[in-house]
This record gives C-alpha cells, structure tokens and sequence, in this order.
C-alpha cells in the first residue's frame, strides 16, 4: 500500500480558496478543508492554528488574483482607465464569491473614502489616471473614486443577481461617469 500523501500548508490554502470559489467564504472551516482533501481536521490546523489565520491567508491569495485580474493588459484597444473597470465589473460577474469575499465582508470597517483611495496598491492607478487627465494626484483620487464606485455598484449587482452581462453598457456607463468627473461632476455643463 503506498504511503498517504502528506498534507502541506500550500495544498490547505488551494483547497480553501477553491472552496471559497465554489460555495462562498462562509465554508472555510477546517471540515470543508479536510474533505477536500481527504484527510481528517488535524494536518489543517497543524498548518494553520485558527480558522482565521487560514481565511487571511485566502484573503491575501485572492486580493493578489483580483489585483492581476483587473489591471489593464492593454490588448483590448481601451483606454487603460476603462479597461480597468470593465475588468473590476467582470470579475464581480465571472467571479461572484470571490467578489463576495472581498468587498462585502466588512474588510473595510472603520474606514472612509480618503482612506480606501490613500491606500499604497492604488498609486499606479492614480498615477495612470493622473497622467490620462492631466490633473493632480488629489484630483485624480476624486476622478478614479467616482469612477470606483460606479464599476463597484455594478459588479455588485452582477455577483448578487442573475443579471446579464452588457459590456457594452457597463463601457458607456463608465465613459460617462469619467467625462462627468472630468467636467467637475457637473452632467450637464
């Protein structure tokens, strides 16, 4: 009889992410864990002491797989800033529970809109938005915050209902939120 195949720390954080893939964070627990990998609860929380630990482990991986999901690769013929949102809103359509995970959740507790737009994984947004519009960085927190929330609304519409998938809407609902911002907010000037 060959030998069990020992469980790893890495093989725990897949099986935990593929969970949240499929069925929502709410499964994270060492159970699900260890069915998945067909072993009992001990190898999980040998790794891994708690289930928190285990669920920000899950949440790092999937911010860094959203955060290569949505930048801009540039082979779509779209102004960067466009691209980024379309592919913010399509992550919420294509992946729901992650999208779940990590915007409604509570994550971001305690903090206000300076805040989420202060935060270090933004700069080279707000840079590239910046210097698309040539404005100041202040300014371009304000244009890409309105722009934000816009595609955040609708891929929250898009990862907790059955609603179709319109690109080509969600592109002109973007086009025009950035020429609003562009114009100072004001939609009829």
């Amino acid at each position: 009889m060959p030998p069990k195949a020992k469980i790893n720390k890495e093989m725990i954080l897949d099986a935990a992410v593929a969970i949240v893939r499929e069925q929502g964070h709410e499964m994270i627990n060492a159970r699900t864990i260890a069915e998945r990998l067909g072993c009992s609860t001990q190898p999980v929380l040998y790794h891994f002491k708690t289930i928190d630990e285990i669920r920000e482990a899950v949440y790092k991986t999937v911010e860094e797989y959203h955060g290569s999901y949505i930048m801009p690769k540039g082979d779509r013929g779209l102004d960067p800033l466009l691209e980024l949102g379309l592919n913010y809103i399509r992550f919420g359509h294509e992946e729901k529970n992650f999208f779940r995970f990590l915007f409604q959740t509570d994550t971001f507790a305690g903090l206000d809109s300076n805040d989420l737009m202060s935060n270090e994984g933004l700069t080279e947004t707000l840079s590239m938005v910046a210097g698309e519009s040539g404005c100041s960085i202040e300014d371009a927190k304000e244009i890409f915050f309105g722009l934000f929330v816009t595609a955040h609304g609708i891929a929250s519409l898009l990862a907790n209902n059955s609603m179709e998938y319109e690109e080509d809407h969600f592109r002109r609902v973007l086009e025009n939120c950035f020429d609003s911002q562009m114009r100072g907010g004001d939609i009829n000037e």
